[in-house]
C-alpha cells in the first residue's frame, strides 16, 4: 500500500464522510442506523483508509452464521464482507486489498472460519483482486442487485 495511505478503525464520527463515499462510489446505499449498527456490533472488522488525514475509503463487514460455501457440513461463522469502497483518488494504491485483509484479520476476532461477498459479474478489477486475495467463485446469484444486474459470491476459507 502506498506509504501515504493509514488504515485506521471507524469512529461514530467518521459516519458522514464514510456515507458519503458509499454514495460517491456504490448504487447500493443504506441508512445511518444500518451502518452504526455493524460498527456497534462488529468494530474490529469496520475499518477506514485516510490520505493526508482525509477518508478515501472504508470497508464494514458483519459475522453470520450459516452453511459453509465449501462442503462442510453444520453451521459455521463467516464473514461478510457488506460494503467495500474507494474513492477514485485512492484507488491504484493497493488500499482496497489493505482494507480487505485488515478485515479478514478482524473476522478471526469473531471465530469467522470462512469470509464471503457479493461483487457485480462485470467488476472486473473486483473480482481480480478478490482472486489475487484467494477467494474463489462459489456461485452467481442471478438479479442481485437492484439494476438487475448478477453478482459473483466469492469465498474464501480464513
Amino acid at each position: 500500500m502506498h506509504q501515504s495511505v493509514k488504515l485506521r478503525k471507524f469512529y461514530p464520527n467518521d459516519l458522514q464522510t464514510v456515507m458519503q463515499i458509499n454514495r460517491i462510489c456504490l448504487p447500493e446505499n443504506y441508512t445511518d442506523m444500518f451502518f452504526m449498527d455493524l460498527y456497534r456490533r462488529f468494530p474490529e472488522t469496520y475499518i477506514v483508509a485516510e490520505e493526508e488525514g482525509k477518508i478515501t475509503g472504508y470497508i464494514m463487514c458483519r459475522i453470520e452464521v450459516g452453511l459453509s460455501n465449501f462442503g462442510f457440513s453444520g453451521l459455521i461463522r463467516k464473514g461478510h464482507v457488506v460494503s467495500i469502497a474507494v474513492l477514485p483518488q485512492g484507488r491504484r494504491k493497493g488500499v482496497a486489498k489493505a482494507l480487505m485483509e485488515w478485515a479478514m484479520k478482524g473476522m478471526l476476532h469473531y471465530n469467522a472460519k470462512q469470509c464471503y461477498l457479493e461483487v457485480r459479474a462485470t467488476n472486473h478489477a473486483g473480482v481480480s483482486l478478490y482472486k489475487k486475495l484467494g477467494f474463489e467463485i462459489s456461485r452467481t446469484s442471478h438479479g442481485y442487485y437492484s439494476d438487475g444486474e448478477d453478482a459473483y459470491i466469492m469465498s474464501k476459507k480464513l
